[in-house]
């Protein structure tokens, strides 16, 4: 069989493998790009982009209930084929699109997931392919369960295809994903329960913070259960019954659809890393700051998949240009993570930049903690919300903001007023002297750095 070469061959198609590709074909390169699904990635076809598209008509509604009793008659009527119907207005587009604008630049493009047979070869769609370069790609997969009955698990997939609300779900897993799914469903009428197999939903966010947005959901009706280990589902005529282990009894509950929300894994499980020599573990192909294989040399790893990375898509495209540059000039230029914030869009919404209290205390020698509860402050009483809270962190020695950790309806805007003070160095002093619009969100911020009185 005959083999193809290219000079660059891209497994992928989301941001990272896009921007890496064009980069090498705007600089002559013979340049080829695989996906095993549709071409665009996750964020745009099955991701953030849809989900938020969602999300504003659980925001809508949440926001009418809670001004019902303060001047809302008759709240929204959402009508979700409708609503389906707009998102696929964002994501239906995207493949076709991304096709065309690769094959447009001379991108040749292959429709299957590669697997390597050496270091410098693969096999896809029954072809022999060799190449100067490989650039890995893949981004995330949900991770797998596995216990008797999984197979009835469903993914974040389904609910962004959902016909119709269920009447009732369970959630295994209260990362990002599960969170927020939780929060649109129990607000357009499902009842939620949450499965969690540690102590704390949000395990990587701020205790105080994500306590208070807890209790706000249960209030809402979602049910949380802590310390679980599933065992086993079995399917009904109408509901799906979920067995678990909890305090050392098995327990049962019953609803009509079960998600694994149990947090996402590195793409890498079936494209034989090991016949290309390519070193990887639970973070992701190992790479060095040049985004190159520390194994390998003529390959590059970007995006969720590499180790070097947070599951964002901006970080996404910074690390596909760097692995583009590299192999067009060079190991010339390094990757250095920037700081980077972070949004789980509840309502209210969850956000946090820079270190945790814990963090902060291990670094400096002195740390003061601006912590509070907002909730009775103009911004949170004149939409009547449920919760408003912040914690910020700063060095006492330099005054320096090092950590913002924020919970409002409003926090994924102003947690981006905090990175630039991070970014920029800011001390609290100077934070203060800033002038912001009011009545808003932003104005809070300096009212946070106050000392109590």
């Amino acid at each position: 069989m005959e083999t193809i070469h290219y000079d660059v061959f891209v497994i992928g198609s989301g941001i990272a493998g896009q921007t890496a590709a064009k980069a090498c074909i705007a600089a002559g390169k013979t340049v080829a790009i695989s996906d095993k699904r549709e071409f665009g990635g996750t964020c745009a076809t099955r991701g953030c982009d849809p989900k938020k598209v969602l999300m504003q008509f659980a925001d809508l509604e949440q926001k009418a209930k809670q001004l019902e009793s303060l001047g809302i008659k008759n709240g929204p009527k959402i009508k979700w084929k409708a609503v389906q119907k707009f998102k696929s207005t964002f994501t239906k587009p995207v493949p076709l699109s991304t096709e065309n604008n690769l094959v447009d630049l001379g991108i040749d493009l292959y429709h299957q997931s590669p697997k390597f047979i050496s270091k410098n070869e693969i096999t896809v769609e029954g072809k022999t392919i060799s190449a100067d370069k490989f650039v890995i790609a893949t981004g995330f997969v949900p991770r797998t369960l596995e216990f008797k009955g999984a197979e009835f698990l469903q993914t974040s997939d389904a609910i962004l295809k959902l016909k119709k609300i269920p009447e009732s779900a369970i959630f295994i897993g209260s990362g990002y994903v599960g969170m927020e799914f939780c929060y649109m469903l129990s607000t357009m009428g499902c009842k939620v329960t949450m499965i969690e197999i540690g102590q704390q939903v949000l395990s990587q966010f701020d205790s105080f913070l994500v306590e208070k947005l807890t209790k706000v959901l249960e209030k809402r009706g979602v049910q949380f259960i802590y310390d679980v280990q599933p065992e086993n589902i079995k399917k009904g005529k109408k509901n799906l019954k979920l067995t678990f282990q909890k305090d050392g009894k098995s327990k049962t509950i019953k609803a009509r659809k079960v998600f694994n929300t149990a947090g996402r894994v590195p793409a890498i499980e079936k494209l034989d890393l090991d016949q290309a020599n390519i070193k990887a573990d639970e973070t992701g192909i190992l790479v060095n700051d040049f985004m190159q294989s520390t194994s390998n040399e003529n390959v590059y790893a970007c995006g969720d998949v590499s180790s070097k990375s947070l599951p964002l898509t901006p970080l996404s495209g910074l690390q596909g240009y760097i692995a583009g540059h590299n192999i067009i000039n060079g190991n010339t230029k390094e990757f250095e993570n920037p700081l980077v914030p972070s949004v789980v869009f509840t309502h209210p919404q969850l956000a946090t930049v820079g270190y945790s209290e814990e963090e902060a205390k291990s670094r400096y020698k002195n740390v003061k903690i601006y912590k509070g509860d907002a909730s009775e402050w103009y911004n949170a009483k004149k939409e009547n919300a449920e919760a408003y809270a912040y914690k910020i962190i700063v060095n006492e020695r330099t005054d320096k903001i090092v950590g913002a950790h924020l919970l409002s309806s409003q926090a994924n805007e102003t947690i981006n007023v905090l990175t630039v003070a991070l970014n920029e160095g800011l001390t609290t002093n100077e934070f203060k002297k800033q002038i912001f619009t009011y009545p808003s969100y932003a104005s809070d911020l300096k009212s946070m750095l106050k000392d109590e009185e």
